[in-house]
């Protein structure tokens, strides 16, 4: 027998020390940073309305998230120029080391999703780009 439990994250005391990328707001449910994990990173990603991420890139990590509330639009490609839309229910991948920023795209609605990464929660904050390159984009 192994005396190996399940580790509970309550709400309220999610790890708030993650990496951060502007407007994108990151906490830590499961990470090693306050679990044994070792392995993965779950967390949840929050954009208030009209608020979107620097541009970054997650280094090696794979990254799935699930978008629970609101309008999200992922820009990436050459100058940002390609996005994806997604609503709530949806689900995404973005590959390791892909240029991208994530924004909220409703000006009224918090966007909220959650975010499964391995082998953690890497975040590489790129130089930014002016809101005007990004096609649709607009702030409160």
């Amino acid at each position: 027998m192994t005396d190996a439990k399940p580790i509970v994250t309550r709400k309220g005391s999610e790890h708030a020390g993650t990496g951060q990328s502007g407007g994108c707001v990151r906490i830590s449910g499961v990470g090693p940073q306050h679990t044994p994990a070792t392995k993965i990173w779950f967390g949840q990603v929050s954009n208030e309305p009209g608020y979107r991420s620097l541009p970054h890139h997650h280094g090696e990590a794979e990254t799935g998230g699930y978008v629970l509330r609101g309008q999200c639009r992922i820009y990436f490609g050459d100058n940002y120029q390609d996005y994806v839309d997604m609503a709530p229910g949806d689900f995404v991948f973005v590959p390791p080391h892909m240029p991208h920023v994530e924004v909220n795209m409703s000006t009224t609605e918090e966007l909220v999703f959650l975010t499964c990464r391995a082998p953690d929660n890497i975040v590489v904050n790129l130089p930014e780009v002016d809101d005007s390159i990004l096609a649709g984009y607009r702030r409160p």
